[in-house]
């Protein structure tokens, strides 16, 4: 997995009493590989950070991967809202709802999650500091690090589509059907249902 994190907006720069040192922010420790630090974003309000990220999600068993999730994340705090928003696509191996094969499917999903934030921000006085309080009952964050892949697992499952089939003309149950619908067809008690049913439509259009 790669982060290529760019800054692309600033907040300005607080001013402290010289007689106050501010609180420093210790950092949790990095447990897992894909956590983000946004504790810059949340303790500088209208600071945004933009991420590249390119992941396989390894950890997930039940995903099946042919290329990588590939997108940009982008973070920013309003002072009481933590604003992740972001672009993804990838493509990966769904089963086809006729005949249960293997289908390569491409999926680009919108990310827009909006998480509280409690606390004042360390910009704005030295003796606080603004944390991320989520609300999800399955973990996002480990204090100020968002857990990217967590993330990233849980849209990407819910942009999955419901209904997957095989490209045209590949589908193993559609073929099976054409067989048995033209072997039905030549049946002579199918041909005489059909003339039947062909006879009286035309009395009914007579009358």
């Amino acid at each position: 997995r790669k982060f290529s994190k760019s800054h692309s907006s600033q907040a300005p720069k607080s001013h402290t009493s010289p007689n106050i040192k501010p609180e420093r922010y210790t950092p949790t420790p990095m447990r897992r590989e894909d956590l983000l630090d946004l504790n810059e974003v949340l303790q500088y309000p209208g600071r945004q950070i933009s991420v590249e990220i390119s992941t396989e999600l390894d950890q997930e068993e039940d995903i099946d991967l042919i290329k990588p999730l590939e997108g940009e994340l982008h973070a920013v705090s309003t002072g009481n809202i933590l604003i992740i928003t972001g672009h993804f696509e990838t493509t990966m191996v769904l089963e086809c709802s006729r005949c249960s094969n293997p289908v390569e499917t491409p999926i680009d999903f919108d990310i827009e999650e909006h998480f509280p934030v409690v606390g004042t921000p360390s910009s704005l006085s030295a003796q606080d500091m603004a944390t991320v309080a989520p609300e999800e009952p399955y973990p996002l964050f480990e204090g100020n690090n968002l857990m990217v892949e967590a993330l990233l697992r849980q849209d990407l499952l819910v942009s999955i589509p419901m209904h997957v089939e095989c490209p045209p003309g590949t589908c193993s149950y559609s073929e099976q059907q054409s067989k048995l619908q033209s072997q039905e067809s030549g049946r002579p008690e199918f041909i005489d249902l059909a003339n039947k049913l062909k006879l009286k439509e035309n009395l009914e259009d007579q009358d």
